[in-house]
């Protein structure tokens, strides 16, 4: 059952050295230990009913990076070094995550897709890259579909269309209700509450169609395991359906991509960005 955990709390435990990141011209140096709890660079906004919490590292076109169920900015510490020496990153936590807390009791994808697009024109920002990591990934297509203006190109990792067995695995997909219903039934702690919140979320959506993948307009890399959770069929069933997108599976990986093949992985995106992919 790890691989579901990975799925609904994309925390993970990352023993990284301090070094040396180029950021801008004074050579500053990044500790990267120090993801999503930076002081130096750290920010909250009031936005849209919560206060969200982002950090910006590195200069250049802009960047969104948008974390998986239960994770936060430190989940991209592979990829916020790599890209920062080329781009202006832009790592947030999501509503009820890291340290964006919401404490309202209900939450989707659409809404948290109109977060992001709200945190763009806050920053003054038209248009932006845009990586997405599992549920990161689902934020990232409906930003595409709901805010096309918004998207220059989109890379996204683990993301699923909707929630049963035809996308997720079997023996995942009755652990999450299995879970929810868990966590129906013990004391309603805030704790609690949130995390159920973020269960459901993953259990119960989202709800994207193929019709709303064809509005898709921008540049896309559609990103899965072939042991990922979201089943390989359902990846190349997202990338079929999107005119025009690239696919890459994955061999010998689980649902952490960008984990499981950092540096690879940090260069085909960059490649993909940068206009290196077949046309």
């Amino acid at each position: 059952m790890k691989s579901l955990k990975i799925l609904f709390a994309v925390i993970v435990t990352i023993t990284i050295s301090e070094y040396s990141l180029a950021q801008s011209s004074d050579l500053t140096i990044i500790d990267t230990t120090m993801f999503g709890k930076n002081e130096a660079v750290g920010k909250y906004i009031d936005i849209r009913g919560f206060k969200m919490y982002f950090e910006i590292y590195g200069q250049g076109d802009p960047l969104l990076l948008i974390h998986g169920n239960g994770g936060s900015i430190d989940n991209f510490s592979h990829q916020i070094p790599y890209f920062a020496a080329h781009y202006k990153v832009i790592a947030v936590d999501s509503r009820a995550q890291g340290k964006s807390v919401d404490t309202s009791d209900s939450l989707s994808f659409e809404m948290m897709a109109d977060d992001f697009s709200s945190l763009l024109d806050y920053l003054h920002i038209k248009s932006c890259y845009v990586l997405g990591w599992s549920d990161g990934g689902i934020n990232g297509l409906l930003l595409a579909i709901r805010h096309p203006e918004k998207v220059k190109k989109l890379a996204i990792t683990g993301a699923n269309l909707w929630p049963d067995t035809t996308a997720i695995s079997v023996d995942d997909y009755k652990w999450g209700l299995s879970y929810y219903d868990t966590l129906g039934k013990m004391p309603q702690t805030p704790d609690i509450i949130r995390t159920r919140k973020l269960v459901k979320l993953d259990t119960f959506e989202p709800h994207i169609t193929r019709e709303q993948l064809h509005q898709i307009k921008c540049p896309t890399l559609v990103i899965g395991g072939d042991h990922d959770i979201i089943l390989p069929r359902h990846t190349l069933f997202i990338a079929e359906s999107i005119p025009g997108a690239y696919l890459w599976i994955l061999p010998n990986s689980s649902h952490s991509t960008l984990i499981d093949y950092k540096e690879h992985f940090n260069d085909v995106v960059g490649d993909f960005f940068g206009d290196k992919l077949r046309k």
